[in-house]
This record gives structure tokens, sequence and C-alpha cells, in this order.
């Protein structure tokens, strides 16, 4: 099922009642063998209330949220989503996400992705994307050997979701496969037309020289049942073959169309979305790719300009992003039966 959605249409007729208490949050650290070293992460949950409130996530560019620490869990059991970031982002860059999904009933993980992650960033390192989805593993393992989770938890609503690169390390949790010649021929086609290859180039990696073994392995976790992929990356050279093992039930958000969407990201231009015949793939318009980051301050748009990190916060004209972000998180409280 496709559809293409109004933002501003959809803010006004689907937006969720929010519970009314702030989102819990708990921080974690865990041990990440497959990295070598530790991991930090973050747990969003239904609070009764209690706790500590503070502003999250806040910075000169972006609007923070506000939490409560040391909260009790709503009485209950909750779904539960494992969330990724994209490439360069951190738990921060999807507090929004993760705060709203929380106040309406989710329980929500996240990590900060070792080796992609803003401040500990390896180009070479951080395409070996299987690592990301034993991130979003272990995340997973972490919350339900938690003693203050553990009885709160849906196992028959977990999923998996993610933005750019996040969004296909959910899709690699939910059981698609990656197609290392297939990607490596997207590149070969499109150049720096690609944004993520010409990223690739400009870093001087070789996708060629990466083990297609790994590559191209299944990294599934069959705790998952649901997926949501918003605008995901490494979408490009799938076969049919690459998604005959996904999770049942699977979600594809785009941002924007026409010159406002994002090839690297394009699911509609890579083929990729013509193999998901029964997922629910919605397009969000007007929108772009980076719509799916926080709410900007009225400065931001200069600061980042002057850092030269632009058009984070120039979203094309008639964009409302907070409407955006409501859109999203209704589509996936709809999936999750919230």
């Amino acid at each position: 099922m496709k559809t293409a959605l109004s933002a501003a249409i959809a803010f006004g007729i689907t937006a969720s009642a929010a519970f009314s208490n702030p989102a819990g949050y708990t921080p974690f650290g865990v041990d990440a063998p497959h990295h070598g070293r530790g991991m930090i992460g973050a747990i969003w949950y239904p609070s009764a209330g209690d706790g500590r409130a503070f502003q999250f996530a806040d910075s000169p560019v972006f609007h923070g949220v506000t939490v409560v620490e040391e909260a009790t869990v709503l009485e209950g059991t909750h779904p539960v989503v494992v969330l990724s970031h994209g490439m360069g982002g951190n738990v921060r860059s999807l507090t929004w996400l993760a705060t709203d999904l929380a106040e309406q009933g989710a329980i929500v993980v996240a990590v900060n992705h070792p080796n992609s992650t803003w401040g500990d960033f390896d180009h070479a390192l951080g395409l070996q994307h299987w690592t990301r989805a034993k991130d979003l593993s272990l995340a997973l393992d972490t919350l339900l050997a938690d003693p203050k989770f553990a009885g709160h938890i849906d196992t028959a609503r977990i999923m998996a979701a993610g933005f750019s690169y996040g969004g296909w390390t959910a899709l690699s949790l939910g059981g698609v496969l990656a197609d290392h010649a297939g990607y490596l021929a997207h590149c070969d086609t499109y150049g720096d037309a690609s944004s993520h290859c010409d990223d690739l180039t400009r870093a001087g990696v070789d996708i060629a020289s990466i083990d297609e073994r790994l590559w191209n392995a299944s990294y599934s976790d069959n705790r998952v049942t649901h997926v949501t992929a918003i605008d995901p990356g490494l979408t490009w050279g799938l076969e049919a073959s690459a998604t005959a093992h996904l999770a049942e039930n699977v979600h594809l958000i785009g941002l924007g169309d026409g010159t406002d969407r994002l090839l690297a990201t394009d699911f509609d231009s890579s083929g990729f979305a013509a193999l998901l015949t029964d997922a629910q793939i919605d397009n969000i318009v007007p929108a772009m790719h980076f719509t799916a980051l926080p709410l900007c301050k009225p400065m931001a748009k200069e600061i980042l300009e002057e850092e030269q990190d632009d058009p984070v916060c120039t979203d094309p004209a008639g964009t409302d992003r907070a409407a955006v972000h409501t859109t999203i998180v209704d589509l996936i409280l709809s999936d999750l039966g919230l």
C-alpha cells in the first residue's frame, strides 16, 4: 500500500493525544564485544509522573525535550521500539521521536553507534553496516535484562525503526539482506550524484575492498515483529531474494518528492519499494531528508551556514517540520496499535 501524505493535513487529522506525563529517561552503558569497546545508549519510557524533570538534547541549533530521570515505569505492558540514528547522528538526534513515542505508550531504546556517531566517526569502519545491527540486538538484550523494564514489555510488538543509515539498520534487523555488488554498481553509476557515494569517495573509502561475505550476510533478529524505515540508505542494487525473510509488518516512510528527495535514500528510484508488495509505504510532502532531525531554533540556519553544515534546517517551502514529526509519530503509533 502506498500513499502520499501532506504533513500539514495529517497534523490536523491524525495527531494522537499524548499521555499527561513526560517520558521517563534512563541512560546506560554496555560492553560491545563486536566493537572491542563500550557503547552508550538510552531508554525512554511511559512514566508514572514521578522523577526529576530536565531538558534533554537542547543545543544552540536544535530544541530539546523535557524528560524525567528515575521515574517509575507506567503500569502495564508496552511495545518496544529499538531505534537507530543516521550516519553521524546520535541518540540526541532522534530524541523528539523517542520521547513522543514514549509519552504515548512505547518503550524506546537507542544507542550511539560506534564509528558512525557524531564525535566518534570513521567512514570506513562506519560502513561496516552489520555492526550497527549487532548494536541494536545488544540494546534489546540490555533492555530485556533490565529488571526495571522486564515486566513491562510486550514481546509481541517489538519494532526496529531508524532514519537514513539507521533505516537500513532497522531493515537489516528485520531480515533484509544487503547486496555488495549491487551497491557498488549504484556508486559506479551515480557517482557524486548520490550523496553517500560522494561522501565515501571524498573520504577515500573503497567499497570494493569491504568483505562481501560480511556485507551480504543476514543480521536479522527474530524477536523483531515490526520494522519502520524512514528514508533508509543502502537500498540500491537489491534483488527480490534480499527481502525473502523480511519481518511481516514493514513500513517505509519517504521524505519529499522531486528535487527535494535525496537520491541516496530514494527507495522508489532504487527499486526497493517495488520489492515490498505487502509493505505500507508513505511519502510525506513537503519535506526533505533532514526534516526528520529535531526542530530548529530561530538562529539555526545562520549558525549552520557559518559551520558550512546547511541545509539541515532549510526545509522546502511550505514545510511544517513539527507537522512532519507528528505524522511520523502517528504512523508508528498506528503500526504498534497505540
